[in-house]
């Protein structure tokens, strides 16, 4: 009472208590068996419309697969596992899975992968809110998620990305506060009675990122040119201690001119540090490296922002983080009549948008600048 087919082909037929069927051939699932979708309706009208929905979805590559779709859980392990794992660093791998031990899958991990809602994800966004987490923190969890649904959607687990459907956190961008110019000399004078004190000048001076400056190895450095390339990062990775990594894009990887001052500071440094080789003997190991411990060996981010706080402290400078040094650079480049296309290559940005974005307290007074320089030009 219908149409059967091989079994590569679709075939409708009727039951004996009067319902449709429709069975298509979607091709092969996980292990090499056929993968043969059920459709049924009250008419075969409806019955048909089903089947060439499927052919349709089947023949365009959009189909989902077999079986039981996953649990959110159970999918999010997979991507963190074995796609987010081939793209990232292992320390942003280490802060997404975190995130998701931590938060998403306690939150939505039981529910079903096809019949997550919006209104789940909304109250975890809540949920974390009222935990009192920073809402970088809860976009950060938007993001991953959203992500994991994509590349799901993508290959036909999930019909949806319900993280489309909520809006995302909002975040607050805090106005940058970088150090004055007087307070930059005050350190890098207190600075110069410290050991590896040419780090904060490579600091102030170039901008160099914490883990650039203490990735930095001798052989970045030409003294005479002068000039430092930035090549690699030292980063603390969960089982390896500090490793040496590539920069994170092609921009982040940069030739940059020393000023003289700075030169002439780490040509002290050298010294210094040959002194710490012959005082050490046998201890030294030779990594390169040009801030070390007294050892050779490299210095952990941690220690180093102690080294930071407490020059800080001695310089009677207001506390700062670390990361504003590297804005006090920026800031002062462009205060100073630096092209930002200049500093957008000094600080390794990809784009000239995020410079001007992120230093964006700097255009009033770069703005006024320009106008005096026009009025100087065509009117004095």
């Amino acid at each position: 009472m219908g149409t059967r087919a091989s079994n590569n082909e679709s075939s409708i037929h009727q039951d004996a208590a009067g319902r449709w069927h429709g069975y298509v051939s979607m091709g092969l699932r996980e292990g090499g068996r056929r993968d043969r979708r059920h459709v049924s309706g009250p008419s075969r009208r409806e019955v048909v419309t089903k089947v060439r929905a499927l052919e349709a979805k089947r023949d365009a590559g959009t189909a989902l697969g077999a079986g039981t779709p996953p649990t959110v859980a159970v999918w999010l392990t997979e991507y963190l596992d074995n796609v987010a794992a081939r793209r990232v660093r292992p320390s942003t791998l280490d802060r997404y899975q975190s995130m998701a031990r931590v938060h998403i899958i306690p939150a939505v991990g039981h529910h079903r992968l096809d019949r997550l809602q919006p209104e789940h994800v909304e109250r975890m966004y809540t949920a974390m809110a009222n935990l009192g987490l920073a809402p970088a923190t809860v976009l950060q969890a938007h993001r991953l998620l959203s992500r994991a649904l994509k590349i799901a959607m993508q290959r036909g687990r999930v019909g949806r990305n319900v993280c489309t459907l909520v809006d995302a956190p909002s975040l607050t961008h805090h106005e940058i506060q970088p150090l004055t110019v007087a307070d930059a000399r005050k350190i890098l004078t207190t600075a110069t009675t410290r050991r590896n004190g040419a780090r904060w000048a490579v600091a102030l001076a170039l901008g160099l990122r914490q883990g650039e400056a203490l990735g930095l190895q001798w052989s970045d450095i030409d003294l005479d040119a002068p000039s430092l390339t930035v090549r690699r990062a030292l980063q603390r990775q969960r089982g390896k201690g500090l490793v040496l990594v590539e920069p994170k894009s092609r921009s982040g990887r940069r030739t940059i001119a020393l000023p003289e001052p700075v030169v002439e500071l780490l040509r002290d440094h050298q010294l210094a540090q040959d002194g710490e080789r012959a005082h050490a003997r046998d201890e030294w190991r030779d990594l390169d490296f040009v801030f070390a411990q007294p050892t050779g060996t490299p210095i952990d981010s941690r220690a180093d922002r102690r080294d930071w706080d407490q020059l800080l402290k001695d310089s009677e400078v207001r506390p700062a983080r670390l990361h504003d040094a590297r804005h006090t650079a920026a800031t002062t480049l462009l205060i100073m009549g630096v092209p930002a296309r200049v500093v957008m290559q000094i600080l390794g940005h990809s784009q000239i948008g995020l410079t001007l974005g992120t230093y964006s307290h700097v255009v009033p007074e770069l703005a006024t600048d320009a106008a005096d320089k026009i009025a100087q030009a065509y009117w004095r």
